[in-house]
């Protein structure tokens, strides 16, 4: 089985990929200078770009909220892809072929992955253009029925597979597929004697990744001769896993990711219809239960991390049907609650309509409503076991009391858990004091020894007294918005710039001589020193690498905030100009604060008890005012 992939092919595949095209795909690039592009921050909501891109360099960064990276970062951050799956795409873009270590050998899996993506993509063309066949008319009114027109089902890619044991294979065979590669995409089953198309006579839907590649398919039964399942799902494939996959999430990734809220339905007529209402949030899981895995693909759209506050954290919001399966799903979600952080809830639509039929009878605005009437989760869990008991009577308000207590006593923040407590009270018609007790037993059966209510210290990543978890300290970062605003730090920070992005065109003399420039913003010093440390590598493909090596981490987010910020220059030309007269601006002012001393101390010196140290400082001024010279001349000379 291949490993990680070799170091040296993903430097290979960074350098050669244009992180400028690959970041024009999300976000309206325009020039900001030499080598320098700007738009709208796609991490965060903004009015006045302050995201740019350096395509030399290779990196992005952000001014307003800090998100910085190169193109794999990008990926990884904008899609919530794995590392891995990011340098593949970014290789299969540019043609490269990957190896791995630790492995068998070159690339198998990766190739395969890329064959039965493929072979999927040209089943999902195939099963769109039947849509518009004969054969296809109970699709068409089903779709109908539900209020899709056309356009909608083009959308979402929907598709019919025609009435067929081998019309879907012999298509894909004439396309190039393998018999092998049809059957491991799930397209195809073998039979006793032959192959036969899998999906026959049915209303398809393509499931895809979050990246957006078609991986499997769901298909709806249509037909009154068709004996099979209601719904039918691709197989278990080297690509498809049901577990992990929600249907919709390509194209609900980005408003989850922007609300940092997503909404769970049962089916792919729901995630439709939640979609033209404007609840663009929408995803289905694919034949199973919400479970971990999911929540797993979800936690880093919604900002679900160990270092949120609850407040910051997204909100997951089931709709269920009001019948006993849907009951018995709501009760399997909340038992995944405790792997996740994210405020959940549940919204149960009235009259016992699931999204789509809500949209069909009362509207666009019922979706929306539907959503935001939610309720929370232990609310509603604890209403379901009350509701089980007939609590007019004495027996039935204790055996509900004992029901819905293990419930409260499994909320982990202790300050919402007393609200339960008093909530459940009132429901119950009960002492709050006797349900406090109710759910101290429950706790101490569930084996709870956490101490945050009564003060007892709480480990780094786990919830504090108000439901926050606690994050580790955090060291002090270094960036451009905290220097000040005076014109010689503007200048500093500008020479130290020009140093960061344009070595080649200072120079190294020059760099040498702005090695012993002094800073009034010390910050600024510490990157002048790494570049100076460094200066032996200009014109290398890791120069900003080196960089963020040799400063302090407090640092890193300065010097990739210099390697990013626009220089004021138009052409190669100017930038030239520029990056080497704004480094002898600041040597020259250096050079001229090192003269005033020297005077100064001239002027101080007894000319009778100190005429060594005089004739020291006169050799010291004439040599000053060489280097002036010099380095004037040399400005002249380059201007």
């Amino acid at each position: 089985m291949a490993g990680r992939i070799a170091r040296n092919d993903i430097d290979e595949v960074r350098s050669r990929v244009n992180i400028a095209d690959v970041v024009g795909d999300y976000v309206t690039l325009k020039s900001a200078g030499v080598g320098s592009l700007k738009g709208l921050c796609p991490f965060h909501d903004e009015r006045s770009p302050s995201f740019h891109v350096r395509p030399q360099v290779g990196r992005y960064h952000c001014f307003g909220c800090g998100e910085d990276g190169d193109v794999f970062e990008f990926i990884i951050k904008q899609d919530h892809t794995t590392f891995q799956e990011a340098v593949e795409r970014m290789a299969a873009k540019i043609g490269f072929t990957l190896h791995y270590e630790e492995g068998d050998g070159p690339r198998t899996d990766y190739n395969q992955r890329a064959r039965l993506i493929a072979v999927n993509e040209a089943a999902l063309a195939f099963y769109q253009a039947q849509l518009t066949t004969v054969g296809a008319e109970p699709a068409r009114r089903f779709l109908g029925e539900r209020g899709f027109d056309p356009a909608a089902a083009q959308h979402f890619g929907v598709g019919f597979a025609p009435q067929s044991y081998d019309a879907t294979r012999e298509h894909l065979r004439s396309r190039g597929f393998s018999m092998d590669e049809i059957l491991a995409a799930g397209l195809a089953g073998q039979g006793d004697r032959s192959p036969y198309d899998r999906f026959r006579g049915r209303l398809m839907w393509p499931i895809r990744d979050v990246t957006g590649a078609t991986i499997g398919f769901g298909a709806r039964r249509l037909l009154d001769d068709d004996k099979g399942p209601k719904y039918l799902n691709t197989p278990e494939t080297p690509i498809y896993h049901k577990s992990q996959v929600l249907y919709g999430l390509d194209l609900a990734r980005r408003d989850i990711s922007k609300q940092k809220q997503v909404v769970i339905v049962e089916g792919y007529t729901d995630v439709m219809a939640c979609h033209l209402a404007g609840v663009t949030t929408a995803v289905a899981t694919c034949g199973t239960s919400f479970g971990v895995d999911h929540i797993k693909v979800l936690r880093p759209m919604l900002g679900d991390s160990a270092g949120a506050h609850l407040s910051q954290l997204g909100d997951i919001v089931f709709t269920f049907d009001p019948d006993e399966a849907g009951q018995r799903a709501a009760a399997r979600a909340f038992a995944e609650e405790s792997r996740f952080a994210s405020q959940t809830y549940v919204a149960v639509a009235p009259g016992g309509l699931d999204p789509c039929d809500l949209r069909l009878t009362r509207g666009d605005a019922a979706i929306e409503r539907l959503v935001e009437t939610k309720r929370p989760m232990f609310e509603f869990m604890i209403r379901r076991r009350l509701a089980s008991h007939d609590i007019e009577t004495a027996e039935g308000r204790v055996a509900g009391l004992r029901d819905a207590a293990p419930v409260v006593a499994g909320i982990r923040d202790r300050t919402l858990a007393s609200a339960y407590v008093r909530e459940t009270a009132k429901w119950l018609g009960i002492d709050i004091p006797e349900v406090r007790r109710a759910v101290e037993n429950a706790r101490q059966r569930q084996g709870s020894t956490r101490q945050d209510q009564s003060g007892g210290s709480v480990p780094v990543g786990q919830a504090g007294p108000g439901g926050e978890l606690v994050a580790p300290p955090e060291e002090p970062v270094a960036g451009l918005r905290l220097l000040p605003n005076d014109p010689v730090t503007r200048m500093e920070r500008d020479a130290v710039m020009a140093m960061v992005q344009q070595p080649g065109y200072v120079g190294t003399p020059l760099i040498w001589l702005a090695a012993s420039a002094t800073f009034s913003a010390p910050m600024l010093s510490v990157v002048r020193d790494a570049v100076v440390a460094n200066v032996d590598a200009i014109g290398a493909g890791d120069w900003l690498d080196r960089l963020l090596q040799d400063v302090p981490a407090p640092f890193r987010g300065l010097v990739q905030e210099l390697a990013l910020a626009p220089i004021p220059a138009r052409t190669d030309e100017d930038l030239a100009l520029y990056a080497r007269s704004i480094v002898q601006a600041l040597v020259e002012r250096d050079l001229l604060a090192r003269k005033a001393a020297l005077l100064g101390q001239l002027q101080r010196a007894d000319p009778h008890e100190q005429g060594d140290r005089r004739a020291e400082i006169q050799r010291e001024l004439v040599e000053l005012d060489a280097q002036r010279m010099r380095l004037r001349a040399d400005g002249e000379a380059s201007a």
